[in-house]
C-alpha cells in the first residue's frame, strides 16, 4: 500500500510499504477513506524528529470502512463504517474505567514512561504505524473504532478522531461558569473548533487570539471577538479591555510547544534537532523543548481564580514557570491528551442532525495523499489558507 512516511526533518515521503494485517484477535484493518493532518503532526515534521525513525509512517486521525476483525472484535463487521480515536485503549482496565482512556494500563507504552500509544506518532508513544496511507492496522479494535451511519460525507464524523474531542475537553477542562468569559489562544483547528463549542455550550463572551488573517476571519465568522496579536503590544491589556478591566474567567492554549516569541524556545529546538540519536531525544526530554509564549500570556489573560485549560501540546521544560503569579492569581491549571471515547457520547448527537459546530466545511483542503509531502509544507508554512487538511487516499 502507499502511505505518507517520515523519512527526516522536513522530510515526507509518500512510498510503497507493506500491507498491514491482523496480528491480534483484538485487531482490525480498516481501508482508509479520510485521514486528517493536525497540527501535531508538524511537531514531527520540525521539532520531535530525534523521536522518530525514518520509515516511520504518520498520522492519527483516521476514517474508514473494516476490511477484517480478529476473532474477539464484537460488534464490528467487514464494511462497516468506522473512526477511529487517535489513543489505543482497551476500555476495561482501570484508567479506562475512570475516562482516562489516555492512560489505558493495558496499553501504557511503560518502557517510555508514557501513557497510551497513539498512532503515528514517534517511539515515545510507541512507534505505532500511522493512518496516512491507505490501510490501518487497529489494535484494540473490540473497543476502539467508533461505528457511524452510512449516508453523510467523512467530513462529518472524521473530526470524532482527534478534532472534536480534544476541543470538547479542552473546554471541560476550562470550566468555563455559565455566561462566563473564555479566551482562546491559538486558532488552529483545535483552537477554532474550541471556540466554536464553547458558544455552543453557553458562554457568554469568546476572544479568540491568533496572528494568521485567514484563521481570524474564519473565527469571526462564527460570531467569536477576536484579537490579532500583531496590533496589539499587550494582548492581556487588550482582553481586560473587553472584560470590564478583570480578564476571562478561562483561558485554552492552544498552540504548544511551538509557540512565536520566545528565541530561547527556539534555539533548544533546532540544537535538539542537530545532536545526533540517543544524545538528542536526551535534550529533548530533560532540557526540554518548549517555547512557553502561548502560556505565557494565557497566565497573564486569565481572571484571578480563573482556569487554564492546555490542549497544545508541550514537551519539556525550556523556560521556567511564574510559579509566585500561579499561586498568586490562585490560576488552576488542567491539561492532558484528549480522552476521546469518554467524550464522544456528548459529541456524536451533534453530528447527526444539523451540522451545529460546522464540521461539514471545517478542512480548508481536501487532497490526494499523493500530495502529502506538499501539504505539510503548506501546514507548517500557514500558506493558502491552510487550517485543516484532509487526506483522500
Amino acid at each position: 500500500m502507499k502511505a505518507a512516511v517520515w523519512q527526516g526533518k522536513r522530510d515526507v515521503q509518500v512510498t510503497e510499504v507493506p500491507d498491514p494485517a491482523v496480528k491480534e484477535p483484538t485487531d482490525a484493518v480498516i481501508r482508509i477513506t479520510s485521514s486528517g493532518l493536525c497540527g501535531s503532526d508538524l511537531h514531527l515534521y520540525e521539532v520531535l524528529t530525534p523521536m522518530m525513525t525514518p520509515g516511520d509512517i504518520l498520522g492519527h486521525e483516521p476514517m474508514g470502512v473494516i476490511e477484517e476483525v480478529g476473532t474477539k472484535v464484537q460488534g464490528l463487521k467487514a464494511g462497516d463504517r468506522v473512526v477511529v480515536p487517535f489513543q489505543i485503549a482497551c476500555g476495561s482496565c482501570f484508567m479506562c474505567d475512570q475516562g482516562l482512556q489516555t492512560q489505558c494500563e493495558t496499553t501504557q507504552v511503560r518502557e517510555q514512561g508514557m501513557g497510551a500509544p497513539l498512532f503515528g506518532y514517534t517511539k515515545l508513544y510507541g512507534a505505532v504505524p500511522g493512518a496516512q496511507a491507505e490501510y490501518l492496522r487497529v489494535p484494540q479494535a473490540q473497543y476502539g473504532p467508533v461505528k457511524i451511519p452510512e449516508g453523510p460525507a467523512d467530513d462529518r464524523f472524521l473530526f470524532l478522531s482527534d478534532v472534536l474531542p480534544t476541543a470538547w475537553q479542552a473546554v471541560e477542562y476550562a470550566d468555563v461558569p455559565k455566561d462566563g468569559t473564555l479566551a482562546v489562544i491559538g486558532l488552529g483547528p483545535i483552537g477554532d473548533m474550541a471556540c466554536r463549542i464553547a458558544l455552543h455550550r453557553g458562554a457568554r463572551k469568546v476572544i479568540g487570539i491568533d496572528l494568521v488573517p485567514e484563521r481570524l476571519a474564519r473565527t469571526r465568522a462564527r460570531g467569536v471577538e477576536v484579537l490579532d496579536v500583531t496590533e496589539h503590544d499587550d494582548i492581556g491589556a487588550a482582553v481586560r479591555e473587553l472584560t470590564d478591566g478583570r480578564g476571562t474567567d478561562a483561558v485554552i492554549d492552544a498552540v504548544g510547544m511551538e509557540a512565536h516569541g520566545n528565541v530561547a524556545g527556539k534555539v533548544a529546538q533546532s540544537v535538539g534537532g542537530m545532536l545526533p540519536g540517543k544524545l538528542a531525544e536526551k535534550a529533548l526530554a530533560k532540557a526540554g523543548v518548549d517555547r512557553l509564549a502561548a502560556f505565557q500570556h494565557a497566565i497573564d489573560i486569565v481572571r484571578r481564580g480563573g482556569t487554564i485549560s492546555l490542549s497544545g501540546l508541550y514537551g519539556g521544560a525550556a523556560d521556567p514557570l511564574p510559579m509566585m503569579t500561579l499561586f498568586d492569581k490562585q490560576i488552576q491549571l488542567r491539561m492532558g491528551q484528549a480522552n476521546v471515547k469518554r467524550w464522544v457520547p456528548d459529541i456524536l448527537p451533534l453530528l447527526t442532525d444539523e451540522d451545529v459546530l460546522g464540521v461539514d466545511d471545517f478542512a480548508t483542503h481536501h487532497l490526494p495523499l499523493a500530495q502529502a509531502p506538499e501539504a505539510y509544507e503548506m501546514f507548517q508554512k500557514k500558506a493558502d489558507g491552510a487550517v485543516k487538511v484532509v487526506f483522500k487516499p
